[in-house]
């Protein structure tokens, strides 16, 4: 099984492969996307990261709040999209 956690307040430098570095210390990486605006590209300042069940709750309970480059994390499970 597989769960998305959503991590904000991300430096707008932040690339996926910067993601999943920082979380496959604390366990299994499936994969890791960062949001970007549809207009210019930039980054949103937030991401996703699919972990596996088993280390989810783990990643959330250490990565939340944690520095990444100068920046306090917001991790949680992510909502499912409302249509």
């Amino acid at each position: 099984m597989v769960r998305t956690l959503y991590v904000g307040n991300l430096p707008w430098g932040t690339k996926p492969e910067d993601l999943t570095e920082a979380f496959a210390a604390h366990g299994e990486v499936v994969s890791s996307r960062i949001i970007t605006d549809k207009e210019t590209g930039r980054s949103r300042g937030f991401g996703f990261v699919e972990v596996s069940d088993a280390d989810a709750d783990r990643m959330i309970e250490v990565m939340n709040g944690a520095d990444f480059n100068g920046r306090p994390l917001t991790v949680n499970e992510a909502k499912p999209r409302e249509a």
